[in-house]
């Protein structure tokens, strides 16, 4: 039996993120500069985003690029930006062919402005595809995210726009990047680190968590299949005890 059979389609995660890690690993094997994972970790991207959208993912969260990320080499920042402009003009079509909308999260103005530009017209020209939604994390980071939130908060309870007191869990999640958008389930990172690297801290709470060894520019939709499987083989208790589930 093949993993993909093995996936229950009633049971799919409904948010799937994504930590993207290894290129410069996978690249430093081949005696090559990290740039050169990073070129062949476009095609990773494609079979993933492919993939959740045929089995019926709804939200697909990619880490591309940290504000931690700006402190590498400047001829790899130069390299990755000028990746990404050509990635997502390049992928456009595709997205358009699969009806995959494509947001982003994070610090997106202070982008280069070639890929603002590019990002921007994307997530314009795919705004009314409904079949999946692809969020970009670019200039992202998840301390940054929580302090911007904070200060809209507090701005608006200055402005007496806002009670103090009815501030809950509810408020601040739609205060973040991800308002509106359904917390990930199943966080993937690749490369056999196991540390979250401050990604969607707030929204990860009660995430099933899924390290592989896989270098990301060798991950391909039967790696995805393979987390899917193992996330549904989980019991998701969020506070409760088994006989608690099961009674239910």
């Amino acid at each position: 039996m093949d993993i993909k059979s093995q996936i229950d389609l009633n049971k799919l995660p409904e948010h799937i993120a994504v930590i993207m890690d290894g290129n410069g690993r996978w690249a430093k094997q081949f005696g090559k500069v990290r740039i050169f994972g990073h070129k062949n970790g476009v095609k990773a991207v494609r079979e993933t985003t492919e993939a959740a959208a045929e089995l019926g993912i709804k939200y697909l969260t990619m880490y591309a690029f940290s504000t931690e990320n700006w402190g590498r080499p400047k001829e790899e920042v130069n390299a990755l930006m000028t990746l990404l402009v050509g990635t997502i003009r390049k992928e456009i079509n595709t997205l358009m062919e699969n009806k995959v909308r494509l947001q982003a999260i994070g610090d997106l103005k202070n982008l280069p402005a070639k890929c603002y530009k590019e990002l921007t017209e994307a997530i314009e020209k795919t705004k009314n595809n409904d079949r999946m939604t692809l969020i970009l994390a670019l200039n992202y980071s998840a301390r940054w995210e929580i302090v911007e939130a904070v200060k809209k908060l507090t701005t608006d309870a200055k402005a007496g726009k806002l009670d103090p007191a009815t501030v809950d869990s509810a408020l601040i999640s739609n205060a973040l990047s991800t308002g509106g958008i359904p917390d990930p389930e199943l966080l993937i990172r690749t490369s056999g680190e196991a540390r979250i690297s401050n990604f969607l801290l707030w929204q990860i709470a009660y995430a099933e968590l899924y390290f592989t060894e896989t270098l990301w520019p060798d991950f391909r939709k039967e790696h995805l299949y393979e987390a899917i499987v193992n996330f549904q083989g989980r019991e998701r208790r969020f506070g409760k005890t088994s006989d608690q589930l099961h009674q239910n």
